[in-house]
């Protein structure tokens, strides 16, 4: 059964969602978290994934402390208590 998740929004992303810093989503891998965020807020998911449906070269995607990384990372499960973070890439110099 999936579990209700929180998506945690950064503040760049957040005028795509009304303001909120945080959704919530029903699902059971991060890949069912990703296709509630395209069809209940569209603006969100296009700047976290491409138009392939690969997450872009400068995001990141964490559940709780562990950040996704590789082709696999869409069937990561979620359970009861875990967060998804999105969290733009960092860089300067």
């Amino acid at each position: 059964m999936p579990a209700s998740i929180p998506v945690q929004i950064p503040a760049t992303l957040r005028s795509e969602c009304g303001g909120k810093s945080q959704l919530t989503v029903s699902a059971s891998t991060v890949g069912q978290a990703l296709v509630q965020l395209e069809q209940n807020h569209p603006g969100v998911y296009r700047s976290v994934c491409d138009e392939t449906g690969a997450v872009r070269r400068h995001i990141h995607l964490f559940v709780n402390n562990d950040l996704l990384k590789g082709d696999n990372s869409f069937e990561t499960p979620l359970n009861s208590g875990d967060t998804l973070f999105i969290m733009p890439a960092v860089s300067g110099g």
